[in-house]
């Protein structure tokens, strides 16, 4: 029977001289001049009015939809020799869809 494979890996997990129940001493990098410290850096929370999407907005979407939908059906119900109602239905629905994307 062949001996079996070595297993390679990531290498040595714990840093040298230490063992896995201990904890390397931190290491602090020198500081340099014109750089910020990590613990400076400061973002402040978005406010809750710029989460939430204007009233307006899903009511206008809905409505976008429905015109489209109706202009669709008109073309081919009643206007059967022009494609202006199919284009401005087409035009509706893709700025509904475009609202949708929009919406929080």
């Amino acid at each position: 029977m062949a001996p079996p494979k070595r297993k390679t890996g990531a290498g040595r997990v714990t840093p040298a001289g230490t063992k896995p129940g201990q904890r390397p001493a931190a290491v602090s990098e020198p500081a340099r001049p014109g750089r910020v410290a990590p613990s400076s850096r400061y973002t402040p929370p978005t406010p809750i009015s710029a989460k939430e999407s204007p009233r307006w907005l899903p009511v206008l979407m809905l409505a976008l939809f429905v015109i489209g939908a109706l202009a669709i059906m008109a073309r081919y119900l009643i206007f059967s020799d022009s494609n202006i109602p199919l284009l401005i239905g087409l035009a509706c629905l893709l700025g509904g869809l475009f609202l949708a994307t929009r919406w929080r």
